[in-house]
């Protein structure tokens, strides 16, 4: 079945690149597979990382379906172009459909794309990972492609206020090769190797990367940034958890 929103939907978003006049550099795109199922499992640095992962995978003509919290599929304006798009629900509290459409499009050959962490990383450092990746390439016997985003935190993220000024910021995505669960090994040996890669790709961009992060909001306190810690957002978070219990 032909595509009618998706192909709209890349002409407006690279209208859009265009217009932040964004400086991309792309990394392991030999590693897409030319047909058949994948998974891409994208760390979480900004509300920008979909379409930008999904920018990164273009060239091989290929196109990637988001899984995507639910309140994007009720937005009067991005739930059409979600749905028309394909990309596939995740209810939070209800994980299990989601789930399953994502093994559906698996076994259709499609590419899944897939952020473990579930949530924004506010420190910008990798988080601890859910295993539904794990079990989804699984019971699909689809790869994983580790891959990685750095930059895109610096034009909108969560708690700081957005930049969409044309500044030419550089933003960098590193495909890693691809991924397979073993035949008897455990969830969370499989997690760990995913994590391991990850964090390897993103080592390696933060080298790469032209703009230095010393006292930078956009950069991790781990490379002389000022964002928070993983270690201070928790801290607020039991603050705030404490707050709402004193208020019951």
């Amino acid at each position: 079945m032909a595509e009618l929103v998706y192909p709209s939907v890349i002409r407006l978003v690279k209208t859009f690149w265009k217009y932040l006049d964004l400086r991309f550099t792309f990394y392991g795109q030999s590693h897409i597979p030319a047909k058949g199922p994948a998974i891409l499992a994208m760390n979480h640095i900004g509300y920008l990382d979909f379409a930008i992962a999904g920018t990164a995978v273009l060239p091989s003509g290929r196109l990637v379906r988001f899984m995507a919290k639910k309140e994007l599929f009720t937005h009067p304006i991005t739930g059409p172009l979600m749905r028309g798009m394909k990309h596939i629900k995740v209810d939070r509290e209800n994980g299990g459909p989601s789930f399953v459409a994502a093994l559906k499009a698996l076994h259709k050959g499609e590419i899944i794309g897939i952020f473990p962490e579930a949530t924004i990383s506010q420190s910008f450092d990798l988080k601890d990972m859910k295993s539904g990746v794990i079990r989804l390439a699984r019971e699909s016997g689809a790869p994983i492609l580790p891959t990685v985003i750095w930059g895109s935190q610096r034009i909108w993220t969560k708690k700081v206020p957005r930049d969409l000024k044309r500044k030419s910021y550089p933003v960098f995505v590193s495909i890693g090769a691809p991924m397979y669960v073993n035949e008897g090994e455990s969830n969370e040996v499989c997690l760990n190797r995913l994590f391991t890669a990850m964090q390897e790709l993103l080592n390696e961009l933060h080298k790469d990367y032209p703009d230095s992060p010393i006292g930078q909001r956009w950069a991790p306190a781990s490379l002389g940034g000022t964002a928070p810690t993983k270690q201070e957002l928790a801290i607020q978070k039991m603050a705030k958890a404490d707050e709402k219990r004193k208020e019951l």
